[in-house]
């Protein structure tokens, strides 16, 4: 008979097959508040594709553990992925190997399928998977010495704990072939001019600003460049106008983008993604597209060109450094 945990995995599985995303309905302004005048709803719906694809990284277990521990005390919250809500197990497992560069399925079942299989607890490294339970039900990242972090149960928080019993998957995902692969089902090839930007190794949230960089056809390292200029990675800032997020989105704008939650680093992402590409597509100019982000579109129009404000005058050699520093 399936435990209630288990019960709860599957109810999770079938939550995340028939949800839905809001369509955006309220007209965008600019990242940073000033209103831009052009109406460009429409434009952003042509935008489309998806990648599941993983990206190639350098990280190694330790890193994996070191980006867990990050998520310390955070609160159990069934099916949320949000840290700043809480996090399920198979959502911090998620979490930290994103943060890493690392894509990995959402649910606990399909993540104790990725990577290759250990062969018992004695031959486990740290930031192995372990899996318990058949059905899966739960998994954890494994530390070393008979201990693992994980976001154990309802009414919990994410800790470190005994490994309290004998997993019935252990998983090895980084130095394995699988890991510089794709994981998932329905894998789509990058385009050729995503494929040259490179793998962001390092930067947190990288695989999120390759996933919106493949899906709006932007640079990943023009995204990642922004979001170090507006917030420096972080993704709970608020800036003294109530621009929110990694990517500084105003609430207004956010709303118009389809973002439902801006402190969200993967909809925060995807928004700016989804506001860039429309700029580029608008102004065919990096320079005006990046000025546009924070100004608006429609002070660039008005103007001509990057509008004589002091902040936007600064605020785009700032990106096209971090970008030049990111190799773009």
């Amino acid at each position: 008979m399936m435990g209630i945990d288990g019960i709860m995995a599957r109810i999770s599985e079938l939550q995340n097959q028939l949800g839905i995303v809001p369509a955006a309905t309220a007209t965008a302004t600019s990242a940073t508040g000033k209103t831009g005048g052009t109406a460009f709803a429409a434009a952003l719906a042509d935008a489309t594709g998806t990648d599941t694809g993983t990206t190639r990284t350098g990280a190694t277990g330790d890193d994996v553990v070191a980006a867990a521990k990050k998520y310390l005390g955070t609160k159990y919250v069934f099916g949320s992925t949000d840290p700043a809500n809480g996090l399920d197990c198979s959502a911090l497992v998620q979490r930290a190997y994103g943060d890493l560069g690392v894509d990995l399925p959402r649910n606990s079942w399909q993540q104790a399928k990725v990577g290759t299989p250990v062969d018992g607890l004695a031959n486990a490294k740290a930031g192995d998977i372990l899996a318990f339970g058949s059905p899966v039900h739960h998994v954890a990242i494994y530390l070393g010495d008979n201990k693992m972090i994980a976001a154990p149960k309802p009414g919990d928080h994410v800790k470190i704990e005994s490994v309290y019993e004998k997993p019935t998957h252990i998983r090895r995902v980084l130095g394995t072939e699988a890991a510089a692969g794709t994981f998932g089902t329905a894998a789509v090839a990058r385009p050729a001019a995503l494929q040259q930007s490179g793998d962001l190794a390092g930067v947190p949230y990288a695989n999120l600003f390759m996933q919106a960089g493949a899906k709006y056809g932007v640079s990943p390292k023009l995204l990642a460049a922004v979001a170090k200029v507006e917030s420096g990675y972080n993704p709970k800032a608020v800036s003294p106008v109530g621009a929110q997020g990694l990517m500084q989105l105003m609430p207004s704008t956010a709303r118009g983008l389809g973002v439902q939650n801006a402190f969200d680093p993967a909809q925060a992402i995807d928004g700016g993604a989804k506001l860039l590409a429309h700029n580029l597509k608008e102004f065919k100019s990096l320079p005006l597209a990046i000025a546009a982000y924070n100004a608006g579109g429609g002070a660039v129009h008005k103007y001509g060109g990057i509008p004589p404000y002091a902040e936007t005058q600064a605020y785009v050699p700032k990106v096209q450094k971090a970008l030049a520093a990111l190799g773009g």
